[in-house]
């Protein structure tokens, strides 16, 4: 019983993975709308979208703090279960969820208090 759990487990990370690379477009649109939401909260960000500037894999959207550039996170969607998506840290993978992707307002208020913790330790 065991192994075919294994085996569903591996089929739907297989099938995310797939989903998450053929979905340039949804991608782009979530991370535009969390750009938007973003500056309207101060923060600055570098699209990381054009494959022949930037050749990544999937697009990524650099958030950081206009003067310490050092500050920041790298933020990428990912497809999650259920046919959703969800907003990742980049440089951690699957294991970085930050939150559903939807509310870029509410995914915003998270990146931002995120962000204001790297700044200011004491902040959380």
């Amino acid at each position: 019983m065991g192994q075919v759990r294994a085996l569903s487990v591996r089929a739907e990370r297989q099938v995310l993975r797939l989903r998450t690379r053929l979905g340039r477009r949804t991608i782009t649109r979530h991370l535009d709308a969390l750009a938007v939401a973003l500056q309207v909260k101060g923060w600055r960000f570098t699209k990381l979208y054009r494959p022949e500037e930037f050749p990544t894999p999937l697009p990524m959207l650099w958030v950081h703090a206009g003067i310490a550039k050092e500050i920041g996170v790298v933020v990428s969607v990912r497809a999650t279960a259920g046919g959703t998506w969800g907003y990742y840290e980049a440089l951690r993978g699957r294991q970085g969820y930050l939150c559903p992707c939807g509310d870029a307002k509410s995914a915003a208020e998270h990146i931002d208090l995120f962000l204001k913790h790297q700044m200011f330790p004491g902040t959380w």
